[in-house]
């Protein structure tokens, strides 16, 4: 599944997704109101969330306008295309690309509650029975 120039380049960092958040949440945000909304016990100075979020705007996640002196982030792709990259970017280092050994170690290593199991079975059942 190649890129098309337009698409997001990987990595993300955590931080800079952490960042990427506090933007998708407040729609647009400045380098001082991102820094503002970082938890207290992150403690990343205002230089520091500019690079992250200049970076961000490189790998074509954000988009900038300019207001007198201040440039004003808001995303340039929606955080569901950003999340699905993450996705894949994650799966295609840890499981080669395959969904199923994923599945099977969430299933193994996390507790699901009943609900849960009943939902998951449900997701699949409607899977099962989807037209190719």
């Amino acid at each position: 599944m190649g890129m098309s120039k337009n698409q997001p380049r990987l990595p993300l960092a955590k931080s800079e997704l952490e960042v990427a958040r506090i933007v998708w949440k407040l729609g647009q945000a400045t380098v001082r109101q991102v820094h503002e909304t970082l938890a207290p016990e992150r403690d990343l100075d205002f230089w520091t969330v500019q690079t992250y979020l200049r970076r961000l705007k490189a790998k074509g996640y954000l988009q900038t306008r300019r207001e007198g002196r201040i440039d004003i982030y808001s995303p340039r792709v929606p955080p569901r295309t950003v999340m699905r990259d993450v996705m894949d970017d994650f799966l295609e280092r840890l499981f080669d690309g395959e969904v199923l050994p994923l599945f099977q170690h969430l299933i193994q290593t996390r507790t699901l509650s009943a609900a849960e199991i009943d939902l998951l079975q449900k997701t699949l059942d409607q899977l099962k029975t989807r037209k190719p």
